[in-house]
């Protein structure tokens, strides 16, 4: 997720969720160059970035590889959600199934 803060500089968060973990992680985060990278990265690798000013804010304070606290479990479900419906691999992006 990334956003520009009022100063113009690029902000940036990573998440990761596994089906063993309880809730998804913050695996990077950064600001300017470091948020250009990060997004870049998320980008060669065919990773969905999503500008999500409020959420990125709340993001930025947790600390690297700690878990989303409880109270964002339903914005992060909708994204991820929304993620998933943008995949490849989801049917109803493919009318030929």
């Amino acid at each position: 997720m990334t956003h520009q803060n009022q100063e113009g500089r690029r902000q940036a968060v990573a998440l990761a969720y596994h089906d063993s973990e309880g809730a998804p992680r913050v695996i990077a985060q950064g600001y300017g160059e470091l948020a250009e990278r990060i997004i870049s990265e998320a980008r060669r690798q065919g990773i969905h970035v999503h500008d999500a000013p409020e959420l990125v804010g709340l993001l930025m304070q947790l600390d690297l590889d700690e878990a989303i606290p409880p109270r964002l479990y339903q914005v992060i479900a909708e994204l991820l959600v929304w993620v998933y419906e943008l995949s490849p691999g989801d049917p109803r992006n493919n009318p030929h199934q």
